[in-house]
């Protein structure tokens, strides 16, 4: 399941693609809203979301991932 991005608080500073290591973010275009390009090689690493100043992003995190889930707080 892809992360999911609220354009509404995103400033498009593409933080988010910078710090992904599977590279599941997709920027166009500078000062645009990245696009999810390969939503099912997201790890659910929990980088981009902590790295978002914005806190423009959540994860859906699968329910057989949940048992092992941890939430890292800011």
């Amino acid at each position: 399941m892809p992360p999911i991005i609220n354009a509404e608080k995103c400033n498009a500073c593409g933080v988010c693609a910078d710090i992904c290591p599977t590279d599941v973010f997709h920027v166009k275009k500078k000062k645009t809203t990245p696009a999810i390009r390969y939503p099912e090689e997201c790890w659910h690493c929990n980088a981009c979301v902590l790295d978002c100043k914005q806190e423009a992003l959540s994860l859906r995190i699968p329910l057989p991932l949940m048992m092992l889930y941890v939430e890292a707080k800011k």
